[in-house]
């Protein structure tokens, strides 16, 4: 790994750090539109191809997507102002409520503003504000999105997983992060490790054990990160997913019934792993192999 992983010593300096974080705030807000919209646009997508296949109206004539409609209350239509719309502030000044039916406002909205806004500090803070600082920030926003859409869904979009792992290769062409060789084969490592797990599981369970999405999300750590850091994200997800899982599986019994995702155990690790990296590699491996 190059001195890019370097856990002390941050580049940056704090007025750059909260600039990032300000920055985060707005992004958040975007993201929580990302989050709630990209689904919808998928289901949309296949209602209407499915609609095609039969002959029938278009089912959605009105556009939709990440910039219209405007963003309004689901309770009474009331459309959000600019006013209603400011990240965190605006959810404490109508504490949690529309301002017109005083429907309550998820506490996830201003949680994942927050999220985003102090993820983007660190990594800033971190990394510094040039070339690398500047790619993690694109890398902790996706992974935000696609956690909160497969919480939501147990889906990955292709249209967040890819664009993640082009961007993972081409920040590596000149060996930002790790060199390129390495990027490409983590990439191919990437995916065809959780590919094998999920045929070898379908095969003795007779039923998947997991999504496409999670082999394409390795696949992008991968090729941010190396194939070399490939067990410790796997092992890393692995544990806390078992962790969670067992709790679930406790909750199962007491009448519960949850679908667990594998999607936010892979990206929780790999942002471990960036900021962390050469530290968990000596860790499990020892300093022969950082």
């Amino acid at each position: 790994m190059q001195d890019v992983f370097m856990l002390f010593s941050p580049p940056a300096t704090l007025a750059a750090a909260v600039v990032a974080g300000i920055l985060g705030l707005l992004i958040g807000s975007f993201l929580n539109v990302v989050i709630h919209r990209v689904p919808v646009m998928m289901q949309r997508e296949v209602d209407s191809v499915c609609a095609c296949e039969r002959d029938e109206p278009e089912p959605h004539p009105e556009r939709y997507n990440l910039v219209v409609p405007r963003s309004a209350c689901p309770h009474c239509g009331h459309q959000i102002t600019a006013l209603e719309n400011i990240p965190i502030i605006s959810w404490l000044v109508l504490r949690g409520k529309c301002s017109s039916c005083k429907a309550p406002i998820s506490a996830r909205y201003p949680a994942i503003e927050a999220l985003s806004a102090l993820l983007s500090a660190g990594l800033v803070w971190h990394f510094g504000s040039g070339w690398a600082g500047m790619a993690t920030l694109v890398f902790g926003w996706l992974l935000i999105a696609m956690t909160f859409i497969d919480l939501d869904t147990q889906l990955l979009p292709d249209d967040l997983t890819y664009p993640l792992l082009w961007l993972g290769l081409l920040v590596n062409v000149k060996g930002l992060f790790v060199p390129l060789q390495d990027a490409v084969l983590g990439a191919a490592a990437g995916y065809m490790a959780l590919w094998t797990v999920y045929w070898v599981f379908k095969l003795v369970r007779g039923k998947e054990g997991m999504g496409y999405g999670d082999f394409k999300l390795l696949a992008a750590l991968g090729a941010w990160m190396g194939w070399q850091m490939l067990p410790a994200i796997i092992l890393l997800s692995s544990v806390v997913g078992a962790v969670v899982g067992i709790a679930i599986i406790i909750a199962s019994r007491m009448g519960f019934d949850h679908k667990i995702p594998f999607g936010p155990y892979l990206a929780g690790a790999g942002l471990a792993a960036l900021f962390f990296g050469q530290q968990i590699t000596s860790l499990l491996y020892g300093p022969a192999l950082t």
